[in-house]
């Protein structure tokens, strides 16, 4: 195999590789693998899973969160009360120092309402978190049929019952 023919292999197996797993650090923040699962096309809603690390000796919060795809994204937490599972808005959500918080299924998520279009497995759209610190970071959240490993928590239905 020559050099050519192995860097053109290189070029081709890198994306693919590039996609399963994506990070973004802003100061002392790294996120890692932005993701959404692929929906119903007449799905009115998707939501956007991530996992928000804190490097630095202060806390940082979660403010909100925009996309160009959405008419609307919101902070959203899963709670079970009196036996029922529903999901609500929450104003922000803190990153304590040194430590991390999980975006996934069954747990916080940004959702995503008025939706243009649902995306399809593969790809891939702009979100743009607004940290009290950290500011303003852009991610591209990768749109998938089945959950990364280690966020399975949630069914393929898990937006199905969003109650508020």
């Amino acid at each position: 195999m020559t050099v050519k023919q192995t860097l053109l292999g290189l070029s081709l197996l890198l994306p693919a590789l590039l996609a399963q797993a994506h990070d973004y650090q802003a100061g002392q923040l790294q996120i890692d693998h932005p993701w959404s699962r692929e929906m119903p096309p007449v799905a009115p809603t998707a939501a956007a899973y991530f996992v928000v690390r804190n490097q630095g000796g202060e806390a940082d919060r979660l403010l909100g969160a925009s996309t160009p795809v959405a008419g609307k994204a919101e902070l959203h937490e899963h709670l079970h009360a009196d036996g029922v599972m529903k999901m609500q808005q929450v104003q922000d959500v803190t990153i304590p120092a040194g430590g991390e918080v999980r975006f996934e299924p069954m747990g916080y998520h940004v959702m995503l309402f008025e939706l243009k279009q649902q995306a399809r497995d593969g790809e891939r759209f702009a979100l743009t978190l607004n940290f009290e610190k950290a500011g303003e970071v852009e991610v591209e959240v990768a749109v998938q049929k089945d959950a990364p490993q280690g966020h399975e928590q949630g069914g393929a239905n898990d937006l199905g019952a969003h109650q508020h």
